[in-house]
């Protein structure tokens, strides 16, 4: 798993392969020491040698700044390295998402994705770091302090060779263990950020229907769910601890009992049995961050997979074949060729969508209504492939929609959905997400176009206003005004506003529409609605049920043979009569 993420380490590879050194580096002054230590015992003290033992007192010094000059620089650039990793890897996350359709996002559910994105990517940039430094120095000291402890003294080492498999077979049982439950981890954090999400998303609803209380019960099971997995991993790591410190002890006793009676034996110096022990903590140590390295990584493991999920999906939807030069004009001619459509492509549930076949010309203005449930959003979320077809064809300009582009696609349209966004920044900055290259003339002109021009302006700061996130400073109807003039400076071929009057009033609201008729003549609209109102000046109305039109014609037509559309008609002139 992780290996696959390694090309994500980008211009930190250069300072990947120095840290090691330095850690290698690092070691071989730290075992130096004790021997040094141990001529001093042996030598310069026994023979009160003065000169002896500052000579070798300097000497540790140069060691012991070179071991420690090492170790700072090599968690320098250890910490560069996992920060410059992390961030390319949250980017090349990020960037994916991006190329991913509806239907991809709501596989993985947002909330997983930023978890992924964040939880997940700063697991493995901790592995990363602790990888090039205790990973590199903890294996080289073992192997290193092993040897010279054997050859110091073989038969005390044999103590070593016991107590070393016994505590790697304890870290095996251990990561098995929590390798399961490091998934779960996970999945419990994926469960709190979606219960989080969902609560501040829909926060005004929550406070509308006063249901703080259920919200905090469903908030205390996930962190509770969550805070029950951490404690079985944290159980299980902590256990290491207690086997770690027994077999260290254990080791140190075996060797002062077995070393003592050599030294008093005189077959070994006092100073060899000093730098031994010495020699036996560096072993136990280095095999404690082991097994703490191995514990991380077995997490690192779980997260990585969950990463190379996500990028090693493949976009449900891709550009198509054809290049811009290929494409005919952009007029806005829209057809349906016997369309089905379901949002479990490759499932056996019902279709949304059954046998539409519908043909736009450019410039006409279409109406679409219907009950809710009905499909109306699905049909037109097909025209820019938010999601592709299940059976049959869309054609833009006579051209497969799945031919073309997905950019060159989605510049020929502009789309109001049904949840009006606003991002954070200027009013301004907003518009221009439209059409980055608009001059101030075209952008205020399309302000006034979606009757939102007086209301901007009487802001202190009029376009420069800032929005808050999600546009919660301007009210429902202004928000979808802003939207639509965004939508409207994009000069589209096809104009898509998918219930996106709703919140204003009804003189505003055939404003807006006289506008479509005055300022965007060639384009083709195509206007989803629940006031009949909004319709009626439409060229032609479908009316949609059960996923299936019904009927099509104009209002007058409509009213005179098609019961559903005189139904709504009927409501809701009932509605403005009481």
């Amino acid at each position: 798993m992780l290996k696959k993420l390694f090309p994500y380490m980008g211009g930190y590879k250069r300072l990947a392969l120095i840290t090691p050194l330095l850690m290698i580096l690092e070691v071989a002054c730290e075992l130096a020491l004790p021997r040094f230590m141990a001529n001093i015992v042996d030598v310069g003290i026994v023979q009160g040698d003065l000169n002896y033992i500052l000579k070798m007192g300097g000497i540790m010094l140069v060691l012991a700044l070179c071991s420690m000059t090492c170790g700072m620089l090599g968690a320098k650039f250890a910490a560069i390295v996992g920060q410059g990793f992390g961030a390319n890897l949250r980017r090349g996350i990020y960037n994916k998402v991006q190329d991913f359709s509806f239907a991809d996002i709501d596989r993985f559910s947002s909330a997983s994705l930023i978890t992924r994105i964040t939880n997940d990517v700063n697991a493995i940039q901790m592995m990363v770091t602790m990888a090039l430094r205790m990973l590199v120095r903890a294996p080289v000291m073992l192997v290193a302090a092993l040897a010279v402890a054997i050859s110091i003294n073989a038969e005390l080492a044999v103590v070593m060779l016991v107590t070393i498999p016994l505590l790697v077979i304890a870290i095996g049982v251990l990561m098995s263990m929590c390798n399961r439950l490091f998934q779960v981890l996970q999945k419990r954090i994926d469960a709190l950020n979606g219960t989080i999400q969902e609560n501040l998303v829909a926060i005004r609803v929550v406070k509308a229907f006063v249901r703080e209380g259920y919200e905090k019960t469903k908030f205390k099971h996930s962190n509770d769910e969550l805070t029950r997995a951490t404690i079985n991993v944290d159980m299980r790591v902590i256990a290491m601890i207690p086997i770690m410190m027994m077999a260290m002890n254990g080791a140190t006793a075996a060797v002062l009992y077995l070393g003592g009676g050599q030294v008093i034996g005189g077959e070994m110096l006092i100073g060899d049995l000093s730098s031994f022990i010495t020699y036996i903590f560096q072993i136990l140590m280095s095999v404690m961050m082991l097994g703490m390295s191995f514990l991380q990584l077995s997490r690192s493991i779980a997260c990585a997979r969950r990463i190379n999920e996500v990028l090693e999906t493949e976009p449900s939807i891709e550009d198509g074949p054809l290049t811009p030069a290929e494409l005919p004009e952009a007029k806005g001619r829209v057809e349906f060729q016997n369309v089905d459509f379901k949002y479990d492509a490759g499932g056996t549930g019902e279709n949304v969508l059954s046998g539409i076949d519908l043909a736009i010309q450019p410039g006409e203005f279409i109406a679409v209504v219907g009950g809710t449930g009905t499909g109306k959003s699905s049909l037109v979320n097909l025209i820019p492939r938010f999601y592709d077809v299940s059976g049959g064809a869309v054609l833009l300009d006579g051209v497969d929609v799945r031919d073309y582009p997905l950019e060159e696609l989605r510049k020929r349209i502009g789309m109001v959905l049904q949840n009006n966004v606003l991002f954070t920044g200027t009013i301004r900055e907003n518009l221009l997400w439209g059409r980055a290259d608009a001059t101030e003339e075209e952008m205020i002109q399309a302000a006034k176009n979606a009757q939102a021009y007086d209301f901007v302006m009487a802001f202190p700061d009029g376009f420069d206003t800032q929005m808050a996130q999600g546009g919660t400073n301007v009210s429902g109807g202004q928000k979808q005004r802003l939207c639509i003039a965004r939508a409207m400076l994009r000069h589209p071929a096809v104009l898509i506003l998918d219930d996106s009057t709703s919140a204003v009033d009804t003189a505003t609201d055939a404003k807006i529409r006289q506008s479509f008729k005055e300022n965007l003549a060639g384009t083709t609209v195509i206007i989803i609605a629940q006031r009949i109102s909004s319709v009626m000046s439409a060229d032609r109305i479908l009316v949609l049920d059960d996923g299936k039109i019904t009927d099509m014609g104009t209002h007058d037509e409509l009213m005179a043979r098609c019961g559903i559309y005189q139904e709504i008609y009927q409501s809701q002139q009932e509605g403005v009569q009481e």
